[in-house]
């Protein structure tokens, strides 16, 4: 049967925290989960757009129950902050989704000295949901759902000694290691929640193509890639709309049936209607998650810390 955002529960009493929710995907993510009830956390970095997208939500949805939390993954004050002015007016969050992402861009820094894509689309994603652990663990069956993409299988699992691929750079290459990332901290994080035997599960996502203004970006930042122009060609004639792009994301999110550690995509690889897909290249798992605590942890400063509940009183 095929799974639509009308098949998404009853959100009413949640609260969902989406990064880069300004636009395409995350937008629709947004509006799909406050059209369900919940209370939506839009956190984005450009506050012009996130105030257009919360327009245009409520536009459809006049009661919807949103907020805007100023983001940019590309500075770990930021995010540290971000986290901050969420935990002090909400003491739990049901759904987090690590949705923000960046592709294909000529070499770059953040404000931290990282390299710019794995910094966005991965450390700035291990921050935020480091800090947002306690509100996570507050929250009964929460859920963390990061997006991939099928370019992860093109990445290599990321090397300690030069994670920003310093003299070694590749906008394709250093975005396949980042959606590799990715797809290796949402299975690394499962089991963290199982070890810790808490109420929790990660799971990840792809959203196939999806025409949305991620490849036109890669395109007008990057004007002599082949590749870039080629994807952008193929979204913009086949692509899948937004809010059919977001669907992976959605269901990973509130399927009752989904269960951590799962990864859902497009039927047909890069189109059609959400699907659990196999998790394959577990050849190097082991090793890409191992590699990817120690280089977060030693980058950020940041452990990743997921506590075991308190017993009950007796």
């Amino acid at each position: 049967m095929t799974w639509t955002a009308s098949d998404i529960p009853d959100q009413s009493g949640r609260t969902a925290l989406v990064t880069g929710a300004n636009g395409g995907l995350g937008m629709e993510t947004a509006r799909e989960l406050a059209r369900k009830g919940a209370h939506v956390v839009m956190a984005a970095r450009d506050q012009e757009k996130a105030a257009a997208a919360e327009a245009d939500i409520r536009s459809e949805l006049p009661d919807a129950s949103l907020e805007i939390v100023p983001l940019d993954l590309g500075s770990l004050a930021s995010v540290r902050e971000a986290a901050e002015k969420v935990l002090a007016t909400h003491e739990r969050i049901d759904l987090l989704i690590n949705n923000a992402g960046l592709m294909a861009q000529p070499e770059r820094e953040t404000a931290d000295g990282f390299e710019m894509q794995l910094g966005v689309n991965h450390l700035g994603h291990w921050v935020l949901t480091a800090k947002l652990m306690p509100a996570l663990l507050s929250a009964p069956g929460a859920r963390v759902v990061t997006v991939t993409s099928t370019a992860h299988h093109m990445g290599r699992a990321i090397d300690p000694s030069n994670p920003h691929l310093r003299g070694n750079y590749g906008p394709w290459k250093s975005y396949g290691q980042s959606k590799l990332a990715n797809f290796h901290f949402g299975l690394g994080l499962q089991r963290e929640f199982e070890q810790a035997g808490v109420d929790a599960a990660s799971l990840i996502a792809h959203p196939g193509l999806s025409n949305t203004d991620l490849q036109a970006r890669t395109t007008r930042e990057n004007e002599g890639d082949f590749w870039g122009k080629f994807f952008h060609k193929m979204t913009s004639v086949g692509g899948m709309a937004p809010p059919y792009g977001a669907l992976s994301q959605l269901r990973a999110a509130t399927d009752p049936q989904a269960k951590g550690g799962e990864l859902y995509g497009p039927l047909w690889v890069n189109s059609g209607p959400p699907v659990r897909k196999p998790i394959l290249r577990r050849f190097d798992l082991e090793k890409g998650i191992r590699r990817l605590w120690e280089v977060s942890e030693r980058e950020t400063g940041e452990r990743l810390v997921v506590d075991a509940p308190a017993p009950a009183a007796a």
